[in-house]
């Protein structure tokens, strides 16, 4: 059996949004429990196809759901905003919840796998973007893609003994999917779910799911040079 089957209860962040609901749809027909997170102040109704509970949380407040994070066997990091304003405020709002946000759930996360006493590691897949490395027409998009992606790199391949014992990071990289954010999205996010899920059931830390051929290549060979960076790190460090 796959390790991921042997999970029991998925958190999504993002869950109202395109993928988020397709993920929820995925993991309730697979029989996973879902915890769905959200910003909205519109209260969900319960179904099939819904998360099995809501939890409203706020952008700099992501430690207090230590709690609800603690019942989690794997958290997926979906939430963000692609704003195409000028503004200086636009800036800091895009590293804050699509970078410092997700940096602080995983930090938040691994803390909690760390006391983990199960022997089934806990799991974390963060969603990053091909805009992590590639143009998206969006400059302060791009600059909190690629701050988070830079973070994850280094978590993954910086961890201590223990952390690499009890949590597995998979970094999720896509390409333009159809959702309220990407109106002209190429593709399917029902797909991009579905995907993200089959990927995930293998051993690959990178999950891409992309109409473009060059993320295949390029996000491979970058995290190699950073594999290859935190390698040096560690034989030269004091």
């Amino acid at each position: 059996m796959n390790s991921i089957k042997k999970k029991k209860t998925v958190g999504i962040t993002g869950a109202s949004g395109a993928l988020g609901k397709e993920l929820t749809k995925l993991f309730r027909q697979k029989g996973f429990r879902v915890i769905g997170f959200t910003h909205s102040k519109i209260n969900y109704e319960k179904n099939l196809e819904s998360p099995n509970e809501w939890i409203k949380w706020e952008c700099g407040k992501e430690s207090a759901l230590k709690k609800q994070l603690e019942n989690i066997d794997i958290l997926i990091l979906n939430h963000g905003i692609y704003d195409l304003s000028r503004e200086n405020s636009n800036y800091e709002n895009s590293i804050e919840i699509n970078a410092l946000s997700k940096f602080k759930f995983l930090t938040l996360f691994e803390d909690i796998a760390l006391t983990n006493e199960s022997c089934i590691k806990k799991e974390i897949w963060i969603n990053t973007s091909e805009a992590e490395i590639l143009p998206a027409l969006n400059p302060s998009y791009e600059i909190s893609k690629s701050l988070i992606g830079q973070l994850v790199s280094f978590k993954k391949n910086l961890p201590n003994k223990d952390t690499k014992k009890k949590l597995i990071i998979k970094k999720i990289i896509l390409g333009p999917f159809k959702s309220s954010l990407n109106p002209i999205g190429i593709m399917n996010p029902k797909f991009v779910s579905k995907r993200i899920y089959d990927l995930a059931n293998s051993r690959n830390y990178l999950l891409i799911v992309s109409p473009n051929p060059l993320t295949y290549l390029l996000f491979p060979l970058k995290e190699f040079f950073n594999f290859l960076y935190c390698k040096i790190i560690y034989k030269y460090k004091a």
